[in-house]
């Protein structure tokens, strides 16, 4: 079995910083692909941020410039560091991450519990 936690979540003013955290625990052999996703109120959920296994990244372009997602893959944890926050920014995020549990396996789809980041104008 394996677990995604977040944590970091919060309220904040516009303009300010959070850091998001999201450590796997179980049974894992490799993590692949790591990401962040939102979903704010009546909406649908949308791509933050990935990160691959050899530390590419990808960003929306609604947060180009201002977040900085990373990886400790010692510590089997992706970081969301999000700077300038605005309050479109108010939303549920997600991590997500591609495990292989097992070897020999196939790799499966793991999400977070999701941790709430309110940004007030």
């Amino acid at each position: 079995q394996v677990q995604l936690v977040e944590s970091g979540g919060g309220l904040v003013q516009a303009g300010g910083s959070l850091r998001l955290s999201c450590a796997a625990f179980g049974s894992i052999f490799s993590i692949n692909s790591m990401g962040w996703y939102r979903q704010a109120p009546g909406k649908q959920r949308e791509l933050v941020a990935t990160i691959s296994s050899g530390s590419s990244t990808n960003y929306a372009d609604s947060v180009k410039g201002r977040f900085t997602i990373s990886r400790d893959n010692a510590k089997n944890t992706v970081y969301l560091q999000m700077n300038s926050l605005k309050p479109e920014d108010t939303a549920v995020y997600y991590c997500k991450m591609l495990i292989v549990p097992t070897v020999p396996g196939p790799q499966r789809l793991y999400w977070g519990q999701g941790t709430q980041v309110t940004v007030s104008s």
